[in-house]
């Protein structure tokens, strides 16, 4: 084995709640686990201004602030936390292969991944500062809904999720502005039914996005064209939710791992394992039901854990 290749018992490739709890618990049981952060260390979470869904925070947390405590509880474990992102992986042998930056080559007994899922955005550049302001642009009205309670929001998307999402928001705001881009749902016919029979939701169709207006701070209204009557006009809202998709970070995967149609890894039912032994999943790479942090979490223990069984079937 050359000089250059690293050995592991366990690596884990992402970082946010699902790396980070991974990284707890693998080295709590001595795997001596090492954790590339990725491009984005912490992960969504880290976009995200107030989490006061997470049990143990009682008056709320910054998403940015739960990751920077989630890193030093894995440290303080003796976890391995490095800066770097995967850029290869080989997993056709009972060595797995990874490449970092291109570069460094490790080999490992076990590897869990935690590359997680991005959310889409539409790309204007209102919608981008308002989103890095954490000043009412959203990607998950179950996590911020909460913050909007009687007021006006807007949302945007035409699927199942973006109806789920806009009947949440229609339970605890004033009103939900559905915007859709075309005259047609692609939801199911029960969830475009649920949306259209609730009150509070208005739906608006053939109507695009054409600028997220506010004070530079925080938003105050949607500013929409009917791309049938060209007609343009202002929505006053404080909130501006995206259900547009999210696509899961496993394109590196994909010689290897088992994915679905849309890109998540499927993974054994009821466990962390994916098709090639030693190779486990945990959180949003995996999950496009739940999303949220605290499955993230559960998810991460159990790919730590089932690594760990599978490091002693070995022995």
């Amino acid at each position: 084995m050359s000089d250059t290749i690293e050995k592991v018992k366990c690596l884990i490739i992402g970082s946010g709640p699902a790396g980070y709890t991974a990284a707890i618990y693998a080295a709590r049981a001595n795997m001596n686990p090492v954790l590339y952060q990725g491009q984005q260390p912490g992960g969504q979470l880290t976009t995200t201004n107030e989490v006061e869904n997470f049990p143990g925070y009682p008056e709320g947390i910054t998403g940015p602030e739960m990751m920077v405590q989630l890193q030093a509880q894995a440290q303080r474990f003796n976890a391995d936390i490095r800066d770097g992102w995967v850029t290869k992986v080989d997993f056709s042998g009972q060595v797995h292969k990874v490449w970092i930056n291109g570069e460094k080559e490790i080999h490992a007994d076990t590897v869990i991944i935690s590359t997680g899922a991005s959310a889409k955005y539409l790309g204007l550049e209102s919608e981008q500062h308002y989103l890095k302001m954490g000043g009412g642009v959203s990607a998950c009205a179950v996590c911020d809904g909460f913050f909007y309670r009687n007021q006006e929001v807007v949302i945007v998307g035409a699927g199942d999720s973006a109806c789920e999402e806009a009947h949440y928001l229609s339970k605890m705001c004033k009103k939900v502005t559905m915007l859709v881009r075309t005259d047609k749902f692609r939801a199911s016919r029960i969830m475009e039914e649920r949306v259209r029979k609730t009150e509070n939701i208005d739906i608006l169709v053939n109507t695009s996005t054409v600028e997220v207006l506010g004070d530079g701070q925080v938003v105050t209204a949607v500013k929409v064209k009917n791309s049938v009557t060209g007609e343009e006009k202002e929505i006053p809202a404080t909130g501006f939710f995206v259900a547009i998709g999210h696509k899961p970070n496993t394109d590196i995967f994909a010689d290897f791992i088992d994915l679905d149609e849309t890109g998540y890894i499927k993974n054994v039912p009821g466990t962390s394992k994916t098709n090639v032994a030693g190779v486990f999943v945990a959180g949003d790479a995996a999950d496009h039901v739940y999303r949220q942090a605290i499955t993230a979490a559960g998810t991460g223990c159990m790919a730590a854990l089932d690594a760990e069984r599978y490091l002693a079937s070995k022995e």
